[in-house]
């Protein structure tokens, strides 16, 4: 199977690095032990020596028959046992192979209570103790013998535009891949020793588009040249399932194994091919507790900062889901990534939130506006009728940010600002013509020129514990 090509310096990250398939080049000729056969028709518009594309509608029952393929005498130690298959439904596009789990809780959030795969049992044969982890949305699997005949009935309830980035009508889909893992028992009766895999490439469309698109390249092909025509696969009536590698076991959440079943495979190694990942990272460092120096320092994160402290950033930064992505990312790696690189990896909405967070960008508050307490030496000046005052007044002012524009919040400001309570605070006023107070509101917060400075007075309330703030 080609490469996925993604167009972006991304490719230069540790994660894209392409290499070469795992399976040894002698594997085309080897007689597999067993076969899969998803009975749909192959497309008839792709081209020669590219990987066959089969279309499924959303939610149809398509049968997938499980061949015992065994030359005579080829793994005895199953004979009159069973076996167990894992069937699972996953992106073909290697970056959303990456970001897999952020898809598929996506997914979840908008289709509540649905799963993307299911097996239609009433129609299956031959399946033993079919089993679905709620967890798991994209997962079966279930025991079978291979001496018996069996054949499992599969649906898939997502369509491939559900997963397209920009969605504006007319946009083409994204493709899955049916993959099957087959493992045997171990000598503790846990099905974890990995016997066979394949997998294919298949678009969902909503129900009947699968055939209309069936048919729109049927009647394309017809319409080119016999010498183009040579250029293409012709359309077989059923998809045979091409070996590849084991599917890595990458757990994000807490996935307990269905009852009787061992969902570890940690027995087999992983490679790459057909479009299985070949990255397996490993789980993130554990965040350890910092002193508040080290606190301030994760703020901001830098060039220097080493790969555990940027696992720690990411976690305090609320991007712990990606933490496996970057797990041997240094401070310096991240800082590096473009926009393009990051909303690639992690999708436009946290893609676009961890760019900023990077860059450190702040967020401009709706008004500024700056504020100092009147000295004492300006109040004695007014005392005087003329002349200079003796003392000359140093300013410092304070910014004040704010966000909902009301007096409530202004108070509360203020109060930190004096260290006091918002309590203490009973009225603030605002100095107007011919020195009179006008009492703040929310409308008049609204009219204030952003930036505009104030010098704070305060006036005893009539209570013993508050006070009356005045804006000069």
């Amino acid at each position: 199977m080609q490469a996925v090509k993604i167009d972006s310096d991304v490719l230069a990250l540790p994660i894209f690095k392409q290499e070469e398939s795992s399976l040894p080049p002698d594997n085309e000729n080897k007689i597999l032990p067993f076969q899969y056969v998803l009975c749909a028709a192959t497309s008839p518009a792709v081209k020669l020596h590219d990987e066959t594309l089969t279309y499924l509608n959303q939610g149809q029952s398509y049968e997938i028959r499980m061949l015992d393929n065994r030359k005579i005498g080829e793994l005895p130690e199953i004979n009159g046992k069973l076996v167990k298959s894992i069937f699972r439904v996953v992106f073909h596009d290697r970056r959303l192979q990456y970001t897999e789990h952020q898809q598929l809780e996506g997914w979840r959030w908008n289709r509540p209570g649905d799963r993307i795969l299911d097996i239609d049992i009433p129609m299956s044969v031959g399946i033993i103790d079919p089993r679905a982890n709620p967890t798991q949305l994209n997962t079966v699997e279930f025991l079978w013998d291979p001496s018996k005949r069996t054949s499992v009935f599969i649906q898939v309830h997502c369509i491939s535009t559900e997963f397209t980035m920009r969605k504006h009508g007319g946009e083409k889909g994204v493709p899955f891949r049916v993959q099957i893992d087959t493992f045997k028992e171990n000598e503790n009766g846990e099905y974890t020793e990995h016997l066979h895999s394949a997998s294919c490439q298949i678009k969902v469309f909503k129900p009947k588009g699968a055939d209309r698109k069936q048919k729109t390249d049927r009647e394309k092909m017809e319409k080119r040249t016999p010498h183009e025509k040579e250029k293409y696969q012709p359309s077989y009536e059923t998809t045979i399932l091409t070996e590849c590698s084991p599917w890595p076991e990458i757990t994000y959440v807490n996935n307990a194994p269905s009852p009787g079943f061992n969902s570890s495979h940690s027995s087999f190694s992983i490679g790459e091919g057909n479009g299985s990942p070949n990255h397996q990272p490993e789980p993130p460092p554990p965040i350890t507790d910092v002193s508040p120096t080290s606190n301030l320092m994760l703020v901001n994160l830098l060039p220097t900062t080493t790969p555990q402290e940027a696992q720690q950033w990411l976690h305090r930064n609320r991007f712990s889901t990606f933490s496996r992505l970057f797990t041997n990312f240094s401070g310096a790696d991240l800082l590096k990534l473009t926009r393009e690189d990051v909303i690639q990896i992690c999708g436009p909405a946290d893609g676009i939130r961890l760019f900023n967070a990077l860059k450190g960008r702040m967020v401009r508050p709706r008004l500024t506006i700056y504020v100092c307490q009147e000295p004492q030496p300006l109040r004695d000046q007014q005392k005087h009728e003329d002349g200079e005052p003796a003392n000359s007044t140093f300013f410092v002012y304070h910014a004040i940010y704010l966000e909902e524009l009301t007096a409530v919040e202004l108070t509360e400001k203020i109060a930190q600002l004096f260290s006091i309570s918002s309590r203490q605070i009973s009225h603030i006023y605002k100095q107007g013509p011919t020195g009179i107070h006008v009492l703040i509101s929310d409308e008049m917060i609204q009219n204030f020129q952003d930036e505009s400075c104030f010098v704070l007075d305060t006036m005893k309330a009539e209570t013993n514990d508050s006070y009356h703030i005045i804006l000069k």
